[in-house]
């Protein structure tokens, strides 16, 4: 384990006040998929994912946590090496801040390390829950309100062939998930097959994204779109890398776009709704920096008028409750859907809380995040990150 000192500018000539920042632990576990291996497009195939949990403590003894856990390292410009190394550049420069300033929080991160939003994250989870826990509230009152206790539930189902995958949707629907986000990028003539024969099984309440994460040529995703037009029910995420790729698609179906990978953050976000490029988008936590700059779109994207699916990458019960938070502060009918990441993975350090109910998430009770994490389940922490004495 290593020990690092660090000064903070509040802790110098003068008694800290309770909500300072007196050390950040990082610590690390793994986190299997559920149902075995998770397959997307480009043939990226995922059995177990490294997680990073941070721990903050403040001077009055309250802690709070957070959870980064990056989806390999081929999904997007993140991973799990990267987000614990940065630890070492971004814990000591919050060591001595304030949980109650969130955005001098994120300044001082931003100094102490260019990009890697999706590690800094996990830092600002921990403050918010921390923050909560001070002041007695669920990050979702300081979000701007518990607006809805409960949300819709997606589960997204791994690229295999026509019969597993409508099998697996099958399984879902017997669970109370509705939502079915349909990983595709192959060949796309199958590819749409495969969005049909599970078209043809679904209910009236169910909705079917098609999502190829960024796996097609835009020509491979026009004929998918062709091919596709005419069902009802199916929403098309992300088909090719790029918005200007996506935009070409775009012009060329009639059905509802979602953008997910190439919304990094808020100039990303107003760029995309300029061209009028999507009806809802993926606002991932770890991608945009953590739940400071999430409340940010968030807000953004309900005076656009843009639905939203509140989700992150990959992690455990810790990532769950910042997404049931946020989720739980959002305008019902600026909602699309939401992921629980807690029920994608057999790893529980919080007791599987917060737990879904028949498809539908549940926020937890509580001040913070309202969840207990079990330490003694982390082990000893990774590094700790401390004030000079």
């Amino acid at each position: 384990m290593q020990t690092t000192h660090a000064t903070g500018g509040h802790m110098i000539g003068r008694e800290p006040s309770p909500t300072v920042i007196e050390r950040v632990e990082v610590y690390g576990y793994d986190v299997t998929y559920v149902h075995g291996t998770y397959v997307m497009s480009g043939d990226r195939r995922i059995t177990s994912l490294a997680s990073t949990i941070v721990r903050v403590v403040t001077a009055g003894g309250v802690d709070g946590f957070g959870e980064v856990c990056p989806l390999g390292s081929t999904y997007l410009p993140a991973f799990s090496g990267g987000a614990r190394a940065a630890m070492a550049e971004l814990a000591p420069a919050v060591v001595g801040s304030d949980v109650r300033s969130p955005a001098d929080l994120g300044e001082r991160l931003d100094r102490a390390l260019m990009g890697h939003g999706y590690a800094k994250s996990a830092i600002d989870i921990a403050c918010w829950d921390a923050l909560g826990k001070h002041v007695g509230l669920s990050v979702a009152a300081l979000l701007g309100g518990e607006r809805q206790r409960s949300f819709p539930l997606y589960f997204a189902v791994p690229l295999g062939s026509r019969q597993e995958m409508a099998e697996y949707v099958d399984a879902r629907r017997a669970e109370g998930i509705h939502r079915f986000q349909l990983k595709l990028g192959a060949d796309p003539y199958e590819d749409a097959a495969r969005v049909r024969f599970v078209a043809d099984r679904a209910d009236e309440d169910d909705v079917i994204i098609a999502d190829a994460n960024c796996g097609w040529r835009v020509q491979d995703a026009v004929i998918a779109a062709r091919l596709m037009n005419d069902l009802d029910h199916v929403f098309y995420e992300q088909p090719c890398p790029t918005l200007e790729e996506c935009l070409l698609v775009r012009r060329r179906t009639t059905l509802p776009m979602v953008l997910d990978e190439v919304i990094t953050g808020i100039p990303a976000l107003l760029r995309a709704h300029s061209k009028r490029a999507m009806e809802a988008i993926n606002l991932k936590v770890g991608r945009v920096g953590g739940l400071t700059r999430g409340k940010l779109m968030r807000d953004l994207c309900q005076e656009l008028g843009l639905r939203m699916t509140i989700e992150d990458t990959w992690g455990g019960d810790v990532t769950t409750a910042a997404v049931a938070h946020l989720a739980a502060s959002t305008a019902p009918d600026a909602l699309f859907t939401v992921s629980f990441m807690n029920d994608w993975v057999n790893e529980h350090v919080a007791g599987h809380q917060p737990r879904s109910e028949q498809g539908v998430g549940v926020l937890p009770g509580g001040p913070g995040l309202g969840i207990e994490v079990d330490l003694e389940r982390l082990g000893s922490p990774v590094s700790v990150f401390t004030a000079r004495d």
